[in-house]
């Protein structure tokens, strides 16, 4: 049995907690909260402790699962807790991956620990699928549509602001732009092309909405480079229509095989609960990094590293017979 800490406990850490149960060869060995423990409402007989006690837990879990948020939370506690445990995250500030990758890689590597980072769907499995896409067909163009659907992390960053009571960020697609990458050779298109960016907040009374509109639509990595549009709304209105987090998007990619053939491929996602997703392909990759750590692998790994039958929790045999 694969014993998996879960290392903070909002949207991402209870859908990891549902994930684990969908899985016979896990369970859920300890959550840690930087809250009071007694705080917490769990719906799962497990042990709640405070995050500055995770040293004396080193011991009685295989894997650690990292469910804070790229924005602050990931860059400390990656690194930090990498010298503590064997641990997966979901790390999504594209732009930031390679100095992540090198801060978790040093950790992980003194401490003697294996560390996936960036395994969500995007980075994680969309990067799978780009990789395999342009190794399949070199000579063509890709293109990665997400949405329409909320953004954990962009939500997140909007919450951070100083005056922001709650945030919901929605990524649409832009349709015109989805149907030329499947339509048309050799197209460029912009960031700014492909998708839009809708911000719903809900602000503190005696916040400077002018200002926060600003601290989003000029934020880096996250909103400066879209057209975004901020609307401020109330917390009813948050709870009555933004309570659920679908998400999903798409990966195409259209090349030649040669001058007269032409081909297209296509990964598509279409999520109810994105963080209930996130948490299931994070499970996954928890096990695989419990695989490859008996065999003595250590430092910072990207989903590039991991061979895809080590997701499953079958035997290659089975894998094998069933699926090959």
């Amino acid at each position: 049995m694969i014993k998996l800490g879960i290392a903070g406990y909002g949207n991402l850490g209870k859908g990891l907690v549902k994930a684990i149960s969908k899985n016979n060869d896990m369970e859920a060995a300890v959550i840690f909260t930087r809250r009071d423990p007694e705080t917490l409402q769990v719906d799962a007989d497990i042990p709640i402790v405070r995050l500055s006690d995770a040293k004396q837990w080193q011991d009685k879990i295989d894997v650690l699962v990292l469910c804070g948020g790229s924005a602050t939370d990931l860059p400390e506690q990656g690194p930090d807790l990498a010298k503590l445990f064997h641990t997966v995250d979901s790390y999504d500030t594209h732009a930031k991956i390679p100095e992540y990758f090198a801060a978790v890689d040093r950790s992980a590597r003194e401490s003697g620990h294996l560390s996936l980072i960036s395994g969500g769907w995007d980075p994680g499995l969309f990067s799978v699928m780009r990789v395999l896409f342009s190794s399949v067909l070199p000579d063509g163009q890709d293109h990665t549509f997400w949405g329409t659907g909320v953004s954990q992390g962009h939500s997140d960053a909007i919450r951070r602001i100083p005056g922001v009571v709650d945030a919901r960020q929605y990524t649409v697609p832009v349709q015109e732009a989805q149907e030329a990458a499947r339509t048309k050779q050799n197209i460029d298109l912009t960031t700014r092309q492909k998708h839009r960016r809708d911000c719903y907040v809900v602000a503190e009374e005696t916040a400077d909405k002018n200002a926060i509109e600003q601290a989003i639509v000029t934020m880096p990595n996250y909103f400066a480079d879209y057209d975004t549009t901020v609307t401020f709304i109330s917390e009813k209105v948050m709870r009555e229509k933004h309570s659920r987090l679908p998400h999903g998007g798409s990966v195409i990619r259209r090349g030649r095989t040669s001058k007269n053939s032409g081909q297209m491929m296509e990964f598509n996602l279409q999520l109810e609960s994105n963080p209930e997703f996130t948490a299931s392909v994070l499970a996954a990759y928890a096990r695989a990094v419990c695989r490859l750590k008996s065999e003595g692998k250590t430092g910072a790994v990207t989903v590039f590293d991991i061979p895809v039958g080590a997701l499953c929790a079958e035997d290659p045999a089975w894998l094998r017979k069933k699926l090959l």
